[in-house]
């Protein structure tokens, strides 16, 4: 990743909305974006909608221009597939405070993740670019949008 999470805090809420590279979509839900292409990705998504009893998440694979658009508009590298954003509210999460925050959203046992807050963040941040270092290798990959699954295609954007 090429911008420090850090820097999303600094930024106005729904600031995507006035970049043109960012097309126009529903911002009104919560929104992930991450790597379209690989099979643990794959399969958080998949959860993701299995999870979302309230129908609210919509996810974004980093391929498309709405994902390459958000990434590019808070400074990160939209070629670089280990990078995971989540909007919450017209504002930015990145790495694992993004997928800590979905989690507690989602409910049930995705608010488990919060147990990783006791960890300080220097060490949250090597966890999670450590799995998303190896992720390919480890888990392979898989084509989220190929065939979706009725619960998956009702929240992508793509």
């Amino acid at each position: 990743m090429n911008a420090s999470v850090a820097s999303f805090a600094a930024m106005e809420r729904f600031s995507y909305r006035t970049d043109l590279r960012v097309p126009r979509f529903d911002d009104r839900y919560p929104i992930v974006v991450m790597d379209g292409e690989c099979a643990l990705c794959t399969g958080a998504a998949r959860t993701i909608a299995r999870m979302d009893k309230k129908g609210e998440f919509r996810i974004c694979p980093v391929q498309s221009d709405l994902g390459s658009g958000l990434l590019q508009h808070y400074g990160l590298n939209p070629d670089d597939p280990s990078t995971w954003l989540y909007l919450e509210d017209g504002v930015a999460h990145g790495s694992m405070d993004g997928v800590i925050r979905a989690g507690k959203r989602l409910g049930g046992i995705g608010r488990g993740l919060v147990v990783l807050l006791i960890l300080p963040k220097p060490m949250r941040d090597w966890i999670y670019n450590m799995i998303a270092r190896n992720r390919i290798r480890v888990f392979g990959r898989a084509d989220m949008c190929a065939t979706p699954d009725e619960a998956l295609k009702k929240r992508l954007l793509l």
